[in-house]
């Protein structure tokens, strides 16, 4: 089973509220690709600051490791173990992308795959109520005890011993 966050863009200047059919699940794990091919699926994905942030840290990780005079092999490791990061966390990256670009978070939904996921939350989600021109009816009064003091209910009379 598959963990999946749900979120929904912006809508369109034509939209009164963004159109299902561009919700995006991001799946909660490891993305092989992103662990591979780092910065070409950050760009496909279209993280440009993401991308970016990377290739500087990248790079400034090499230039430190290179004036401590680290040798190769172990320079290797440390890509490696970078690769394994951004595979292990590019759920997290893709989904800070989404948040700063303004996408509203649904939800979380569970599915053996991408397509159950989305059965399930489709089948249980209700798209928020549009604004309506009706005046709203006033709430409703709070309930006020009555001024002798009884208390409704089991419970014992106030005042009176056990």
């Amino acid at each position: 089973m598959s963990i999946y966050t749900v979120h929904e863009p912006l809508p369109r200047k034509d939209e009164t509220s963004a159109d299902p059919e561009r919700f995006v699940f991001v799946c909660d794990g490891f993305y092989f690709w992103a662990f591979l091919l780092g910065p070409l699926w950050m760009l496909w994905r279209r993280l440009w600051l993401v991308t970016v942030l990377y290739v500087v840290g990248l790079v400034a990780l090499h230039m430190l490791l290179w004036l401590f005079g680290v040798p190769g092999t172990a320079r290797v490791a440390v890509d490696f173990l970078v690769a394994l990061l951004i595979g292990f966390e590019a759920g997290t990256l893709w989904r800070w992308t989404l948040t700063r670009r303004g996408w509203k978070y649904l939800g979380v939904v569970v599915g053996d795959d991408l397509e159950s996921a989305e059965r399930h939350f489709f089948a249980a989600w209700t798209p928020a109520p549009q604004a309506t021109s009706a005046p709203m009816a006033p709430p409703p009064k709070a309930w006020k005890p009555s001024a002798s003091g009884d208390i409704v209910g089991l419970f014992p009379q106030p005042g009176v011993p056990r």
